[in-house]
């Protein structure tokens, strides 16, 4: 059952340089990457989309790696470009980090940085240890940049499956591979969660997102770059186990959504939104549901029977594509049919 990822997703987020902004920009996705770009990538990269215009609505990745070929990725396929030198991801660097690398050291020690428009940069190089704890990456010599993509709509068939029969949602676990799009569907369920989906008669309800690796808002500076509903709170960078419960307590969420939970310490958590009847809205990776109780977090959760619905995608070669959807109990409510 695919989503429906549209074939011209929406690229949200504000101009580099420039004030920050919210969703609701649609800009396309080279007018917000290239300004943070070293000037001598500029036109290597200019140059392949003016001979494959197709890369505007295919190209997921452009990679960066010191001494080598400049990538542009689509999934099953890359493009190789020239070579990329130190003084280029060196400039690069510093246009994203505007000047002063030092300002994002916590960034720079999870590992990633976020762009306007939601874009994510993954960082790779020499790993300075503290304590045996990750201080900081010096030098960078690889860069991953994600383009970031919104699909509004695509949770529109599976939502109606997560309501109840008095039309309160349904606590929900969204299972998949790496790749296999339960982010992207995370997202827009919180989106409709918190607008409401006036058709079928469900109103919209605050929910309280939190936001671990800044992959769901894409927050930069605070401000959501993607659109997540105007009723929705996020706590951006936040560990999901704190986060969780931060939200319970001060903004009296009537949804909590994450991504990728099943850790011991996220139990607690969810566990606090059980007793408090909020329910949770979250994703795992795995293959199966036969594959969350190999996960000692997740068997716990299983065991108190904190999902009411379970939500099982395909993997990266059928992304946003849903094998099955199930009760608490693993029953099968719907499947093997494709969503179009």
């Amino acid at each position: 059952m695919p989503l429906g990822w549209p074939k011209n997703p929406s690229s949200n987020g504000g101009q580099a340089g420039g004030p920050v902004s919210g969703a609701g920009e649609k800009r396309p996705w080279t007018e917000q990457i290239l300004p943070f770009m070293a000037p001598g990538l500029r036109p290597v990269l200019t140059g392949l989309l003016t001979r494959q215009p197709e890369l505007m609505t295919t190209a997921t990745e452009i990679r960066l790696r010191t001494g080598r070929p400049l990538a542009v990725c689509t999934g099953g396929t890359d493009c190789l470009l020239g070579r990329v030198t130190t003084a280029e991801i060196t400039k690069t660097l510093h246009l994203m980090s505007g000047c002063s690398v030092y300002a994002l050291e916590e960034e720079f020690r999870q590992g990633f940085l976020t762009l306007p428009g939601g874009h994510r940069v993954g960082l790779a190089g020499r790993v300075v240890l503290a304590a045996g704890q990750v201080k900081t990456i010096h030098p960078v010599s690889a860069l991953n940049i994600r383009i970031a993509r919104e699909y509004p709509g695509v949770a529109d068939q599976l939502f109606p499956q997560l309501l109840d029969q008095e039309g309160k949602i349904y606590a929900t676990l969204l299972i998949s591979p790496p790749g296999g799009g339960k982010t992207t569907l995370l997202r827009d369920l919180v989106r409709q969660v918190s607008k409401g989906r006036v058709e079928i008669g469900f109103r919209g309800v605050s929910v309280g997102l939190v936001d671990e690796r800044s992959e769901i808002a894409a927050c930069y500076r605070g401000v959501p770059q993607n659109d997540v509903g105007p009723r929705t709170d996020v706590l951006d960078g936040c560990p999901k186990s704190q986060g969780l419960l931060r939200l319970l307590r001060a903004l009296g969420p009537g949804v909590l959504a994450t991504d990728e939970i099943g850790r011991l310490e996220d139990v607690a958590a969810v566990e606090e939104a059980l007793h408090c009847g909020v329910p949770v809205i979250a994703t795992a990776h795995g293959y199966a549901l036969g594959d969350l109780a190999k996960r000692p977090g997740l068997r716990v959760m299983l065991e108190m029977q904190a999902f009411q619905r379970f939500v099982v995608l395909k993997g990266r070669h059928r992304p946003g594509t849903i094998e099955g959807v199930f009760d608490g109990a693993g029953r099968l409510l719907k499947g093997g049919q494709r969503w179009c």
